[in-house]
């Protein structure tokens, strides 16, 4: 298993499928850092159980194994939010593995152009979506 091999501060995620109507939803924010002593996923939070309840916190590590593969990294989650109603496991676990493939584009470990299918995720350098040429 190789590690993260440089930061990826301020990756954003924010699912939420039907907008303006009940459905799946999902929020948080996550700094990526190279692995620690043991070379593994480690998954911290800095928000409180009142914004993020650590009930997701399992959905959340599953989606950023997921995402990251064979790739090791420490994951602090420095902010997030839940809906009462919408937010489901399912949402947490769908951002989080966009968030793990956001971190390895911005970390370098794969092509840029794998960002334009990451739909709920954005980060600090993230490549513009292209526009298609408008017909003639």
């Amino acid at each position: 298993m190789t590690g993260l091999p440089v930061p990826v501060p301020g990756v954003s995620v924010c699912v939420q499928m039907n907008r303006g109507c009940c459905g799946p939803f999902a929020h948080f924010v996550a700094d990526f850092e190279p692995p620690g002593g043991e070379g593994e996923l480690e998954l911290f939070s800095a928000v409180s159980e009142r914004r993020l309840p650590a009930e997701f916190l399992p959905a959340i590590r599953e989606g950023l194994a997921q995402g990251l593969g064979e790739v090791s990294a420490a994951v602090l989650l420095t902010d997030g939010y839940f809906h009462e109603t919408d937010s489901w496991a399912s949402a947490y676990r769908i951002g989080a593995e966009q968030a793990g493939r956001a971190a390895l584009i911005g970390a370098g470990l794969l092509p840029e152009k794998e960002a334009e299918a990451l739909r709920w995720v954005r980060w600090p350098g993230r490549p513009r979506p292209r526009r298609p040429k408008p017909a003639r």
